[in-house]
């Protein structure tokens, strides 16, 4: 009953599972082009006031996953720590190879220390906030100019808190297709007919 809680205007029975093509496209996009998003869950934070530890009831939850808007800061310090980039941006693409967006991790650092935190940030890119034709209309140009400056500006984060319990491969821990499954456990086959 209280995970529905946490879901923010969702129907029961409802999860928050999307994909980053769904993101940047049915929640992003539309944000940024100031239109209506219904059902409209995700909130506007200011990041950088709150901890990663804080964002329960401030974001929208599903899971050990918090969701929400933001403005694009340079500025992603805390009052207990700060957010630094990981690896380079990667592009989100749409199901026809289109590039819809960018994403990039970051990880939360509580002074030098590393911490178990990430977000993912998600932004659309450049180009589509430049594109389109130049028109002869004053108010189509004003509109144009506010929505290049919305495209800019903001950004929709995904925060969770990885698990590193296993931190002897550096990578935390790796899911395992089913042919992986397969080969390891004839591997230990192997030990074990060495073994007679």
């Amino acid at each position: 009953m209280a995970e529905n809680a946490n879901n923010n205007g969702l129907p029961p029975g409802f999860r928050f599972y999307p994909t980053d093509e769904e993101l940047v496209v049915h929640f992003l996009q539309r944000k940024a082009a100031l239109l209506p998003c219904h059902p409209d869950v995700i909130p506007d934070l200011d990041l950088y006031h709150y901890d990663p530890w804080d964002l329960d009831g401030k974001a929208l939850a599903e899971g050990k996953q918090w969701y929400f808007y933001s403005r694009r800061s340079a500025n992603k310090v805390t009052e207990n720590g700060y957010w630094k980039p990981i690896g380079m941006e990667e592009p989100v693409v749409s199901g026809g190879n289109r590039r819809v967006g960018l994403k990039r991790y970051l990880m939360f650092f509580a002074g030098e220390a590393k911490t178990n935190w990430m977000m993912e940030e998600y932004r659309l890119p450049d180009s589509s906030a430049t594109s389109g034709s130049s028109s002869s209309s004053r108010s189509s140009r004003s509109t144009r100019s506010r929505s290049r400056m919305d495209h800019s500006k903001w950004v929709i984060c995904r925060v969770y808190e990885s698990d590193s319990s296993d931190d002897d491969d550096g990578n935390g821990s790796i899911e395992l297709s089913c042919l992986d499954e397969v080969f390891l456990s004839l591997d230990d086959l192997d030990e074990i007919s060495l073994l007679n």
